[in-house]
């Protein structure tokens, strides 16, 4: 398993109609939320995080991770390879709803700096937050901040992961609705 970040370059981000398996992840940190009639457990990995959640019997999981990593293909909803930005909507079944935007984005070495700092300092206080061991080229390893916001019908997970090796910050917001 992965015990630092892959290189930005090779970062996928998916969705299944179904879990995938604890064990083929190098987790983190771990969280699982019961609100309503829905349940989800979100997992900061070694190359980014993996959510699973649950609603009458659907279950959706959604990976960011990198390509190289084997995951199955059987019910595999979505697969992007993480480079620009990009958002997509899935509606499911018992009306029950899915959409993304995520992005990659690469800063000036000052600016991911700053943002890091920042994103540490608030992980401190909420969210969930790992600081990962430093490459060797660079003095400072990559983090995870986590931020998940519950409501009756929705669950809302945004996700930073930086990669001081390419000084990029992926980006992601996840919104689970059901009716």
């Amino acid at each position: 398993m992965l015990s630092v970040r892959p290189k930005v370059a090779e970062l996928v981000f998916q969705l299944y109609g179904r879990s995938l398996h604890p064990e083929l992840f190098q987790v983190f940190n771990t969280r699982t939320v019961r609100r309503g009639d829905y349940e989800a457990t979100i997992n900061i990995t070694s190359a980014g995080h993996v959510v699973t959640w649950r609603y009458r019997g659907l279950v959706l999981t959604e990976v960011c991770t990198s390509a190289h990593h084997p995951l199955p293909q059987k019910r595999r909803l979505l697969s992007y390879r993480l480079k620009g930005e990009r958002s997509d909507r899935m509606e499911c079944r018992g009306g029950a709803s899915y959409q993304v935007n995520f992005q990659l984005e690469p800063v000036e070495p000052e600016v991911f700096w700053t943002f890091q700092q920042e994103l540490s300092v608030d992980g401190e206080r909420q969210g969930m937050l790992h600081h990962f061991g430093a490459s060797g080229r660079m003095a400072l390893g990559a983090l995870s901040y986590i931020n998940v916001e519950t409501r009756n019908r929705s669950l809302l997970v945004q996700a930073f992961h930086t990669f001081p090796d390419d000084y990029a910050i992926v980006k992601s917001q996840s919104l689970y609705e059901i009716p």
